[in-house]
């Protein structure tokens, strides 16, 4: 009986996480609402991170995805939209961020998995390289770029700017909900119009 319930309640999760999870152009944020929820994303990330608040401080550009849904029952995928900020320098010669250009991040898995999550990550673009190539491209699959180092949380208090000298950063921030497990393996980011 016990496995009974359990197979009916994952049958149900699985045909409820798909409406969570579709991009839906009427529930789709404004680019007000996206710029809000980066930069509260941002200030919590650097809050709690000294690592993402000293790479923030010296990155070409930050592209973050505050609020990213993933979900699955076997079949599973996330979604979520997000900025790209780049530094400029203002009248005064201090340096502010300016979002330069609005993503989305779409990613689609198979295998053992069940639940519903959400969470955000941030990209920390430290070389003008790194940023002439996500300005070239419209979108990209990580994994078929430049590398990316995914930072924990904890394990990056430790690291600073002289210890860490790839091209671009990732710090996940905020988890909630019950799918264990996060990763950036053949997430695909496209650049929209918004």
């Amino acid at each position: 009986m016990r496995y009974f319930r359990l197979t009916i309640v994952l049958l149900v999760l699985g045909f409820v996480a798909p409406t969570f999870m579709s991009p839906n152009p009427a529930a789709a944020a404004s680019a007000e609402e996206i710029d809000r929820d980066v930069k509260i994303a941002l200030e919590k990330l650097y809050a709690k991170s000294y690592a993402a608040k000293a790479l923030g401080e010296t990155a070409k550009g930050v592209l973050v995805f505050p609020g990213i849904v993933k979900g699955g029952f076997i079949v599973g995928g996330q979604f979520g939209e997000g900025a790209l900020l780049k530094k400029e320098k203002s009248q005064t010669s201090a340096q502010v961020w300016s979002v330069t250009g609005y993503y989305n991040t779409i990613q689609v898995s198979y295998g053992l998995q069940a639940g519903i999550q959400k969470y955000g990550y941030a990209l920390f673009f430290m070389t003008d390289s790194a940023m002439k190539w996500i300005d070239k491209s419209d979108g990209w699959e990580i994994g078929a770029g430049p590398s990316i180092v995914v930072m924990d949380i904890g394990a990056a208090s430790s690291a600073t700017t002289t210890t860490l000298q790839s091209e671009i950063y990732a710090f996940f921030f905020d988890p909630k909900g019950l799918m264990a497990g996060l990763g950036l393996q053949g997430t695909k980011i496209t650049r929209i119009n918004k």
